[in-house]
């Protein structure tokens, strides 16, 4: 554990320093980012970060090298109001080539100072979906088509873009290449890379705001600085899913109640509360139910209590009924487009934990009822002859004919690990044990 702790705080310590590198870079720099993936409050973050860097070091503008198939209207929502309020330049380059800046990465090129494209790469297909994938069903569709219209409708006309291309990306859903883009004035211009693109916009002037100043960007010979993802955003990146974090957290309670069971047994408890971790930093960037997440904690209460109470089983029920609830009300309804734990993962997340507590729990209860006098006599480990597994001080463990066993020591004389023992009586299920090594003096 405590190595394990060294490693998470070098990692968590690492990524810091990573993201704080580069605080001397020179005034008049070009920042430069890359983002490749679905929109969702991981890049909202990102985005927020590098910008936020940019500003800092009074750079001479930042660009986002972009190719996303779409994301999270919230998250999207976040990312547009970001750029919007940029105090410096903000550069949306769709690429490289065969990238695409689909549904929430329309609008989110269209909220850019200057918004370019590489060639063959594609701009809109913008009609929300839900979270799973399909379609809006009834009023609520309509409601956020027509709310998603007006927003990419404000966008386009806050930077001088086609209004009316805008909307209809959204209530139809049409893509266009960027050459297409150019003439229809929905982005600025085409650029092979990043190079073409920095000596293509040399010296041309922009707005930072309608109302406010213009700006000539002077870019030639200015040092490049790239800020992209560090490795906390990359693993959450990969994470920060409701689905996976159920599992997580679900695979998490499972191991702790094998720990639970077994107490002998390490490493389950050590994994079990790695898992539990991940779970729930998988959690923090998503739009999570307060409610949800206690009824989580709950059912992990309920499922390691089960094991020292005999309650009939009414608690492990109650855990597995707990778990199931906080997966259904894990994320809230913020946005109509936020992925929920699928039935599937519920399924198998609570499908696991449920076999696990009934199945051990049902050997606990016939242990329990065992008389203790018949479960020693038919182990019949009284007089037997073994060595102590783990060292007695006075307790400890001692394999006896290939089994464990608790074991306390008569007299409570210490029996070092390897020592040779034998069982000289029962107390429950502990093994009473004496050394058979014989005295170190012995010789003298």
């Amino acid at each position: 554990m405590r190595a394990l702790a060294l490693v998470l705080l070098g990692l968590g310590l690492g990524s810091a320093l990573l993201s704080g590198c580069g605080s001397d870079n020179p005034p008049g720099a070009v920042h430069v980012s890359s983002m490749a993936q679905e929109i969702g409050p991981v890049s909202a973050n990102f985005v927020t970060r590098a910008l936020d860097r940019a500003e800092r070091q009074d750079a001479a503008a930042w660009i986002l090298m972009m190719d996303t198939p779409g994301g999270l209207i919230s998250s999207t929502d976040d990312i547009v109001q970001r750029i919007l309020a940029a105090e410096i330049p903000v550069i949306i380059f769709v690429s490289p080539a065969g990238a695409r800046a689909a549904s929430a990465g329309t609008f989110i090129t269209m909220a850019a100072h200057i918004a370019a494209m590489a060639p063959n790469t594609q701009i809109g297909a913008a009609h929300p979906i839900s979270g799973s994938g399909g379609d809006i069903d009834g009023d609520l569709r309509e409601k956020v088509t027509n709310d998603a219209a007006a927003d990419i409708r404000g966008i386009a006309k806050h930077r001088g873009r086609n209004e009316d291309w805008a909307e209809e990306a959204v209530r139809e859903s049409v893509s266009i290449t960027g050459d297409e883009a150019v003439e229809l004035n929905v982005v600025d211009l085409t650029a092979y890379n990043l190079q073409d693109l920095i000596d293509q916009i040399d010296g041309r002037e922009i707005l930072l705001d309608p109302d406010g100043e213009t700006i000539t960007l002077e870019l030639a010979g200015a040092p490049i600085v790239e800020t992209n993802y560090n490795l906390a955003e990359s693993i959450l990146d990969v994470i920060a899913d409701p689905n996976i974090a159920f599992i997580f957290t679900s695979i998490g309670s499972l191991l702790l109640l094998i720990e639970a069971f077994s107490p002998g047994l390490v490493g389950p408890g050590v994994f079990g509360v790695i898992m539990l971790i991940f779970g729930f930093f998988a959690l923090g960037p998503l739009d999570t139910n307060p409610a949800g997440i206690a009824l989580l904690v709950l059912a992990l209460v309920l499922l390691i209590a089960e094991v020292f109470v005999a309650g009939f089983g009414f608690l492990g029920i109650g855990g597995i009924i707990a778990l199931i609830l906080g997966g259904l009300l894990l994320i809230g309804d913020a946005s109509v487009d936020a992925e929920k734990v699928s039935i599937w993962a519920l399924i198998v997340g609570a499908g696991l934990v449920g076999v696990v507590v009934f199945g051990l729990g049902t050997l606990v209860a016939v242990d329990r009822r065992r008389p203790k006098w018949s479960f020693q006599a038919s182990q019949g480990i009284v007089g037997k002859e073994g060595v102590a597994h783990i060292a007695l001080a006075p307790g400890g463990t001692v394999m006896v004919e290939a089994e464990l066993w608790s074991a306390r020591s008569a007299g409570g004389v210490e029996i070092g690990e390897g020592s040779s023992i034998k069982v000289v009586g029962m107390e429950g299920l502990t093994a009473i044990v004496e050394s058979t090594e014989p005295p170190e003096d012995a010789d003298e």
